[in-house]
């Protein structure tokens, strides 16, 4: 029925299975369609037994990066011209730099930009920056830049730091146990703002070139130039609270004690010393990996110092080289990679025994955290047992890949059969563990829901300073918990059930906090309540499924614009993408038990674009990292899911053929 199929690391080789279907020219084009596409991915696997695509964000990525280097005085002219010219083949007609394709410009993101284009070479006069100026000035030049680009600017002395948030650095000293401590902020923004509090009490700066800075995006000259904080809605806000809070900060800025200043600049240098991975990185993601290296630099750490050489090595592990440009990364996603490329191999048929799948456990299992990460401040009983998003990012392993990573090893078979065994007992007890007291888990902590931190002035590039509960989180739990043996009436799982039918949406949907948007979070909360157990027949399952339904476009496929955190009106709408198209025909095949016209036009949509490489062309944006304000493109979203889909839908027909 299909040809063998190597396995990725050699050695004999095996066939693809795919169960039987019905005789019908639809059935064949199914099966070839998965067995292309198993081949096409098979080929992409690393000897070690991972897998690892780029991970593309913004503008932003390659502008820091280029800041960054120029700080830190190791500039690569031969990087710095890749960098820039991914820089100058994303920038848009009007001479912006945008969040997401289709998006309209973001200002801050343009005005790092266009700085760092003058840094590597570019001048003012050229075309494309004359164009970039022309826009950032007619949304207020640089007085508006966001709140990270300001410390990116004020290190290279192209604005003042006092234009800066105020973040003194004794909020380090703020005790556990007080509802303002940096253990109440996410992760990232935990990580993040260290770094910064250290920046901030430093003032480093590094001077460069007149030619070289951005003189030219004040409006009004710099010592007339006011920089704003961020708007509040009404003068009663949250947002008023914290912008008046800043002003107060600054004034203790000022006129801080001295030897509390020394004692938190201490223990705040102790805390990114001890939070240094084992590959020199910090946090898993680009703000801390470049940020905490700034911050300690500022502090006098030189490039020879063993802390600033393996920080600056790290750094590369975030460069995609396409050849003639470079993709700096916001992180690298290979055990993310893996769990679903191994899951969409096994959902499609391959055997649980196939070496590609042994290698992939192998892996996985090698990778398990078994440190006591920030994790352990609100859970301090629970035994490690997790699994980070990346190579090296011990502090901060997540539930969502712990459970999809847990998925995969439950339904695959590994060399050493009692390692399998520990890791799936260690890893499930973790993942549960991290259940919070709503009911609903979230990707690094429990409990982290003090949402009023997001009005803060450093929070306002993100708005996302907390790490609160979420449906496609919870979702991947529920399946997690189903693939080792788990039913619906466990307590941890009665809870979950319990939460996401009170944050279903009124529409029948769920939010999707990870990926864009609701048809994500449908999917996934549909995927995990029909593994654990859940009746399909139950009304608020139907009315998920309705929805999935409605948003179904007319070409046949599914889509949705990153525009929908900010615009209910664009939920579940978008240009059809083969990502969004999988996670509906996921959700579709998870919340009833036939195979309906809805899902059979899907599965024609995704036959009818693969391409001869065997997976399929994406452009739009379909990972969230912050919603409304950061998004992301996973380079095999568009091989993966679609693959678990279809095979989910072939093993659908197969079963019912066999009736």
């Amino acid at each position: 029925m299909s040809e063998a199929i190597e396995s990725a690391n050699g050695g004999a080789p095996e066939r693809t299975f795919v169960a039987p279907a019905p005789h019908d020219e639809s059935a064949d084009k199914l099966r070839s369609t998965i067995d292309h596409a198993q081949r096409a991915l098979l080929a992409l696997q690393h000897p070690e037994g991972y897998w690892q695509a780029a991970l593309e964000a913004n503008a932003e990525m390659n502008a820091e990066f280029i800041i960054f280097n120029r700080f830190m005085g190791v500039s690569d002219p031969a990087t710095e011209a890749k960098l820039r010219r991914h820089l100058l083949e994303i920038q848009q007609p009007d001479g912006s730099w945008n969040l997401f394709p289709g998006g309209e410009g973001d200002l801050s993101t343009s005005i790092e930009a266009y700085f760092a284009l003058k840094l590597a070479g570019l001048r003012a006069g050229d075309e494309q920056m004359m164009q970039a100026r022309r826009w950032i000035l007619a949304r207020g030049g640089i007085a508006r830049s966001g709140t990270l680009a300001r410390f990116y600017l004020a290190a290279m002395n192209q604005v003042p730091w006092d234009c800066t948030t105020a973040l003194p650095v004794e909020w380090i000293l703020t005790p556990d146990w007080l509802p303002v401590n940096i253990y109440e902020l996410s992760s990232w923004a935990r990580a993040t703002l260290v770094a910064l509090m250290l920046l901030r009490a430093g003032r480093p700066v590094v001077e460069i070139d007149w030619r070289e800075g951005v003189l030219e995006l004040y409006i009004q000259p710099p010592h007339f130039t006011k920089f704003e904080l961020p708007r509040p809605a009404h003068w009663w806000s949250p947002r008023q609270f914290f912008n008046l809070a800043d002003q107060l900060l600054r004034l203790y800025d000022r006129h801080h004690l001295k030897g509390l200043r020394r004692d938190a600049v201490a223990r705040a240098e102790r805390w990114l010393l001890d939070h240094q991975d084992a590959n020199g990185s910090w946090g898993g993601i680009q703000p801390c990996y470049l940020l905490s290296a700034m911050a300690l630099k500022g502090l006098g750490y030189r490039n020879d110092h063993p802390v600033i050489k393996k920080a600056l090595e790290a750094t590369r592990e975030l460069i995609w080289d396409r050849g003639d440009s470079i993709l700096f990364q916001p992180c690298v996603s290979p055990n993310w990679d893996t769990a679903l490329a191994a899951k969409g191999l096994i959902d499609s048929g391959l055997p649980a025994g196939h070496p590609a799948l042994r290698d992939a456990s192998k892996w996985l299992i090698d990778h398990q955290i078994f440190k006591r990460g920030d994790w352990s401040i609100k859970r301090p009983h629970l035994e490690p047992g997790g699994w980070a998003f990346q190579f090296f990012n011990d502090w901060y392993p997540d539930v969502d890949d712990a459970a999809a990573i847990l998925i995969v090893l439950a339904d695959s078979a590994a060399d050493d059969a009692d390692a399998r065994e520990r890791a799936i007992s260690r890893g499930a007890n973790w993942v549960m563990g991290m259940q919070s007291k709503d009911g609903g888990f979230a990707a690094f902590d429990v409990d982290n829901k003090a949402t009023w931190f997001n009005y803060a002035t450093f929070a306002a590039d993100t708005e996302s300073a907390t790490d609160p509960t979420c449906p496609d989180l919870t979702g991947r739990v529920l399946e997690m918990m189903a693939a080792v043996g788990y039913r619906a009436d466990h307590p941890v799982a009665r809870r979950a059930i319990a939460w996401l039918k009170r944050e279903q949406e009124d529409d029948g949907s769920w939010w999707g906090r990870w990926g864009v948007n609701y048809i994500y979070g449908t999917g996934t909360a549909l995927s995990g309540l029909r593994a654990i157990g859940v009746d399909p027949g139950e009304p608020w399952i139907k009315r998920a499924v309705e929805w999935l339904k409605s948003k179904q476009n007319e070409d046949g496929g599914w889509g949705e614009s990153c525009l929908s955190d900010k615009d209910p009106a664009w939920r579940g709408r978008g240009t059809s993408t083969p990502s969004q198209t999988a996670w509906a025909m996921i959700g579709l095949l998870a919340g009833e038990n036939g195979i309906g016209p809805h899902l059979m036009r899907g599965m024609q949509w995704l036959v009818e674009r693969q391409r001869e490489s065997g997976d399929w062309e994406e452009t739009e944006f379909t990972g969230t990292g912050f919603p409304n304000h950061f998004y992301l493109s996973y380079h095999l979203y568009a091989h993966y899911f679609p693959l678990l889909a279809l095979g989910r839908l072939s093993k659908r027909m197969a079963e019912r053929a066999a009736r």
